[in-house]
């Protein structure tokens, strides 16, 4: 699949430096909530919008997509590759982003496969953050993305995390919207608003927020 073609059909309509600045809140907010971590790794960087944004010290952006020069910030060390064929050092990070991902890979195998990966990277004490589409809150909209290929909810997720030896510790089962694609167009301001206000997230989060310590 052309990944690549495939996003930018999905995000045609959608003001790009407007998504990146709600990204920039999302990136700030999460890194707080996994303890603000200095060495992080987003194993499925797509176009940098959270590894860009996240104030850390050392950032690591892993996508099997070469992209132009000048996506990821001067500060990011890119690494083109399939993740699960990627040369990681081991023990080395405290905090990983995983969003939007694990719904995409092929089989449940597969997923435990690189939670394994991703926990043989971590150092001790280092938090893991994913972040997908719950399947219990958005049923009709799932699969209207062609890239959505397994189904996952808050619990599955956690469950997955314990048995690739993480320690499940926040398990939110509505946090973000579906996607970017609504009748809204995206704001920082009130996307700042909204992750402050965790009871906003009951009325329209679809997507989980979990979070495991290595």
């Amino acid at each position: 699949m052309n990944y690549q073609r495939l996003y930018e059909y999905r995000f045609r309509d959608v003001d790009q430096q407007a998504r990146t600045a709600v990204w920039r809140e999302i990136a700030t907010f999460v890194h707080e909530q996994i303890g603000s971590p200095q060495r992080v790794l987003d194993p499925a960087a797509g176009r940098g919008e959270f590894i860009n944004q996240v104030p850390a010290r050392e950032r690591w952006a892993v996508d099997q997509v070469a992209y132009e020069e000048g996506t990821y910030d001067a500060g990011v060390r890119s690494v083109v590759s399939d993740i699960f064929e990627a040369d990681l050092p081991q023990g080395h990070f405290d905090g990983v982003w995983v969003s939007n991902f694990l719904e995409h890979l092929l089989t449940q195998e597969a997923v435990a496969t690189f939670l394994e990966k991703m926990h043989a990277a971590m150092a001790p004490g280092g938090r893991i953050a994913i972040i997908g589409p719950n399947f219990r809150h958005c049923p009709k909209e799932y699969f209207d993305m062609a890239d959505h290929t397994l189904i996952f909810t808050h619990r599955a997720i956690a469950e997955h995390l314990y048995a690739a030896g993480f320690e499940p510790e926040r398990v939110e089962a509505q946090f973000l919207p579906y996607s970017f694609t609504g009748k809204l167009p995206p704001s920082p301001a009130l996307t700042r608003r909204y992750l402050r206000t965790p009871i906003a997230w009951r009325a329209l989060g679809k997507q989980f927020l979990v979070v495991g310590r290595r």
